[in-house]
């Protein structure tokens, strides 16, 4: 190994270790603040003892499960949007931008209506059968027209799916008379979070984010070029469905805990590139850790800006990701790279 590579890795040795340690920060943040006052015994004695008290069983089971998905959640959004900004090399990339949450949403929708009784588990295969029929609909429209797939077709045909979606998901709704339980699975947030549904997605979250890992090297050479990728011995025709997989398994499993939530998986993957550089080896696991700091930063801004009312965590993603979004737009997608 070159001195170079020796340098660049204790470099990133470096950052995600102040990375994970803020997270740690954050983590404990979160589950000290909100609309009922705990101490810092409060905590201690939660995560540490079976002894129980108003106070410790809020943390144990209220905040607690609510701040662990936060984390998870965050992960999967950054890491899904980061391969999917490599996939199509194109800086506005972002699940919610491709047709994936809409998807989700109106099968969620579907789902409500049809099969009221299905448990956790089936709500969540649905959500990501919806991200599949949203991505397949979206890659399918990009690539009937001559010269194939581009990053332009890409995004428009990402904003015509997500409009037919998300009609499709409010039509339900009216027609059937469940706007309010769509509403409520869709409006984005983390309240009601119950352990089960914690065990349940972490398997899903972690495998998607452990697939991303092992491929971000095909990843970062895809991410230049294709045929430079071809070249170079990728096997296009393996490695790209693969991502899409675990872009679907990353964006099905958040949405079918927290509803849709714009922005992380767009701004995320940006921020951890200004910190790491371009490879993707590097870009995807601090994308994990500042997207799993950023949710718990914004779960915690909606339960105390305005306690005891809890104010909708995606308005506080939207106010963060939306000048963020326009600084991309007017940098032309080099503002954090």
């Amino acid at each position: 190994m070159s001195k170079k590579n020796i340098s660049a890795n204790r470099s990133f040795t470096y950052k995600i270790v102040g990375a994970i340690s803020l997270l740690f920060i954050m983590f404990f943040v979160a589950i000290l603040f909100g609309a009922a006052n705990t101490t810092i015994k409060d905590v201690w004695v939660a995560m540490t003892t079976n002894h129980s008290s108003e106070a410790v069983s809020i943390i144990r089971d209220i905040r607690l499960p609510r701040e662990i998905s936060a984390v998870f959640v965050g992960a999967a959004l950054a890491v899904s949007g980061a391969v999917m900004q490599g996939i199509t090399r194109n800086p506005l990339a972002d699940p919610g931008l491709l047709g994936l949450t809409a998807g989700a949403n109106a099968m969620l929708a579907i789902t409500i209506v049809f099969f009221p009784t299905v448990n956790y588990f089936g709500t969540m295969i649905a959500c990501f059968v919806g991200a599949l029929v949203g991505t397949g609909m979206v890659f399918s429209i990009g690539a009937v027209r001559k010269g194939g797939l581009s990053p332009f077709k890409i995004v428009l045909a990402g904003a015509a799916v997500s409009a037919f979606l998300y009609a499709i998901e409010q039509g339900v709704g009216i027609y059937f008379k469940v706007s309010k339980d769509v509403s409520m699975w869709t409006a984005g947030g983390l309240i009601g979070t119950t352990w089960m549904q914690v065990k349940t997605i972490i398997p899903f979250i972690l495998l998607g984010i452990l697939i991303a890992i092992m491929l971000s090297r095909q990843l970062t050479i895809l991410s230049l070029n294709e045929e430079v990728a071809i070249g170079l011995g990728q096997k296009l025709t393996v490695i790209k469905p693969a991502l899409f997989i675990v872009v679907i398994l990353l964006a099905g499993t958040a949405v079918a805990l927290v509803g849709n939530i714009a922005f992380i998986g767009l701004m995320i993957p940006h921020i951890a590139r200004s910190f790491v550089g371009t490879d993707y080896r590097y870009i995807i696991p601090m994308s994990a850790i500042i997207g799993a700091i950023f949710m718990l930063f914004a779960d915690t801004i909606a339960r105390t800006i305005n306690a005891p009312y809890e104010t909708p965590i995606i308005a506080v993603v939207a106010i963060s990701g939306l000048p963020f979004f326009l600084l991309i737009i007017k940098k032309g997608g080099r503002a954090f790279t």
